[in-house]
């Protein structure tokens, strides 16, 4: 028998979380049955999507949502041998036991001296979002001026590299000089402090006044009012999410948008990465293969300890990290 930790819901969020909502709890697990394998946490992952989905998928009580890179410690399960290392999405818990059909192996040939906590970030779901959002839904093509908010995190940077890869022009903001200073190091071609420009509109036409042709949006809210206006015709616009809207208690409202996606005949698309899953393989594959070559580069920003998981999770909402946010338990 085993003991797990786990990290539940003990109240859902108002406003911003806070600590009393969470609760952490003990469970004995059962003994593995055939089929089954018994996984031991090694990385969690903290996602912004964590705030407005647990409104919707979960109750009270429930233990958080999220995934983890996991070793198999024991396996009565031929595809899952002792010691391979998976993606599972089994929430915030230091042990668990699954059947084998929720997990994802790791790619088998992983190099010794890439962190395996990659599998949570730039070759995991962040990196396939910021490469579907990219290559699916903006579509981009050649001319194209790339513009990406939140683009020191998880999703946004691998956005940037991705585009610059292929050969476009990319402008992105974040919230500190520091994180501006990253931008620029992995190759952006314009970067921006949006916290302390005067003038938003006109820090987007500084960076590019012919506008943009690709707008992929982690942040929502006034920022995308602005930035809307300066796509130029036929713009995509490929949202992924919305962390400027997800402590609201009360709802932002307009401008509203149709009568400027009309007249420069934008298209606007929400998109969930599993969309895709059918291509993941060969996307890992390729993302893998950036960051041996060294065009993908990645920073993460690791707390240490189970126990500190929501000091990390309402951290990555504050913005405290640059790159990916995981905890090593």
């Amino acid at each position: 028998m085993v003991n797990a930790k786990t990290w539940t819901l003990r109240k859902h969020f108002v406003g911003f979380p806070k600590f009393s909502d969470f609760e952490m709890k003990e469970e004995q697990l059962p003994e593995t049955k055939d089929g089954e394998v018994l996984l031991e946490a090694v990385f969690l992952s903290v996602d912004p999507y964590m705030r407005p989905y647990s409104a919707v998928l979960m109750k009270e009580g429930d233990v958080m949502i999220g995934s983890q890179v996991a070793r198999v410690v024991e396996s009565k399960n031929p595809s899952f041998p002792v010691g391979c290392y998976v993606v599972a999405s089994t929430g915030w818990r230091t042990h668990s036991i699954s059947d084998g059909k929720d997990l994802q192996l790791l790619l088998t040939d992983w190099p010794d001296n890439i962190p395996k906590s990659l599998g949570l970030g730039t070759i995991g779901m962040p990196g396939l979002t910021a490469y579907y959002g990219l290559m699916e839904v903006c579509q981009i093509k050649d001319g194209d001026i790339v513009l990406v908010n939140a683009a020191a995190g998880a999703v946004g940077s691998v956005v940037g590299q991705i585009a610059k890869i292929k050969g476009f022009k990319v402008v992105g903001c974040a919230g500190s000089d520091k994180k501006v200073a990253y931008l620029k190091q992995i190759g952006f071609d314009e970067a921006f402090n949006y916290k302390t420009v005067s003038s938003l509109a006109e820090a987007l036409k500084k960076c590019s006044a012919e506008g943009y042709d690709c707008y992929f949006d982690n942040v929502g809210g006034q920022f995308s009012s602005v930035a809307l206006e300066q796509m130029r015709r036929f713009g995509r616009i490929a949202v992924c999410g919305g962390i400027s809207l997800y402590n609201d208690t009360t709802k932002q409202t307009g401008p509203y948008v149709q009568t400027l996606m009309i007249f420069k005949q934008l298209r606007m698309e929400g998109f969930i990465v599993g969309r895709w899953k059918h291509k993941d393989e060969e996307t890992l594959k390729q993302l893998m293969a950036w960051v041996k070559e060294g065009k993908l580069k990645y920073e993460e920003h690791i707390t240490k300890g189970f126990e500190n998981m929501p000091a990390a999770f309402m951290g990555m909402l504050k913005g405290e990290n640059t790159g990916k946010a995981v905890v090593a338990v």
